[in-house]
């Protein structure tokens, strides 16, 4: 249960409209993507989800239920200066009744505070049933930090074993198997030069020794020269070590009337006595720009084909 957590993390965990989740995919390599989360107060669990038409995320789950949430964007909360929070738990993945799944994320979107999301039309519904009908997953926190005012350079606060639903520390967990680097030289796209322009601040994520992912929010700038993306702070408290890591960078409008989001995966390394992340791969999200509708449709043609072919793996295997 979270009903004893402070109340200002309660806050953060209901009125928040994005988390960051990580999963950790079979080679140990981070990946995390802003996602709504749905929670009420006391609740044993954080509910996400995902839609049928990209499941990675709940497949890594399922197959290592060790996921983060970060709570590091405030914007549409209502909530002023909030702390940041992770929570490090374990997902369980809710995928048994598809269609029970798409009607509850159809009730909890329209209740979730902040958003603009009235009921589609059920034909609109089943004409985007790869997008509409989802995935649940139930993150139950194992363990809870707070960063006042979203702080980085400050020591979080660990909430440990006097809350009966968080653990004491990394200690009580054994090391497991670290990813080393991948190696080799850094890749470059015209969406990474966007941070520390576009986006000042950006997620970073790792996987801590204990095997549960690690994400904190830092200041970040891209160095084309050196090909590499900087860490320009300190983040007090992150296990950093060199490994497979992640930089996720996002926005949305405050009711999420339009959102943007990738991340880039690669290498974390030290360098020059600062932290950077040596970019191997950047990957673009489902991203609902502003702009009209056929803006939309159109930056989005390639990957809604795609999406849809996946709906319907997804189901073929299902009903088999």
């Amino acid at each position: 249960m979270t009903a004893t957590l402070p109340v200002d993390v309660q806050q953060v965990f209901e009125r928040f409209l994005t988390t960051e989740l990580t999963t950790v995919d079979g080679r140990g390599q981070p990946i995390t993507w802003p996602v709504t989360p749905f929670y009420h107060p006391g609740a044993e669990c954080i509910a996400l989800t995902t839609p049928v038409g990209f499941p990675k995320k709940a497949h890594d789950a399922a197959r290592n239920p060790k996921v983060a949430l970060l709570f590091s964007d405030p914007t549409g909360s209502g909530l002023e200066r909030a702390p940041m929070v992770l929570v490090q738990g374990v997902a369980t993945v809710d995928d048994g009744d598809l269609d029970a799944n798409r009607e509850r994320y159809i009730r909890d979107a329209a209740d979730k505070q902040g958003m603009r999301a009235a009921a589609p039309p059920k034909s609109v519904q089943r004409r985007f049933g790869w997008y509409f009908t989802r995935i649940y997953m139930h993150v139950r926190p194992e363990r809870v930090y707070v960063w006042p005012d979203g702080d980085p350079a400050r020591d979080p606060e660990l909430l440990d074993s006097h809350m009966e639903e968080v653990r004491s520390g990394h200690d009580e967990e054994p090391d497991v198997r670290h990813a080393e680097p991948a190696g080799g030289g850094g890749s470059w796209d015209a969406r990474i030069a966007e941070l520390g322009k576009a986006y000042d601040t950006a997620v970073l994520s790792l996987v801590a020794p204990d095997g549960f992912p690690f994400s904190v929010r830092v200041p970040v700038s891209a160095d084309r020269r050196s090909k590499l993306v900087l860490i320009d702070a300190d983040a007090v408290g992150a296990p950093l070590e060199p490994g497979l890591a992640c930089i996720t960078a996002h926005d949305h409008e405050p009711s999420l009337e339009w959102r943007r989001n990738f991340h880039v995966r690669g290498d974390l390394v030290e360098r020059g006595g600062r932290w950077a992340l040596v970019p191997h791969r950047l990957v673009g999200g489902f991203e609902l720009p502003p702009g009209g509708a056929l803006t939309r449709t159109i930056g989005n043609f390639g990957k809604i084909r795609r999406f849809r072919r996946t709906a319907r793996r997804e189901l073929s295997r299902r009903n088999a």
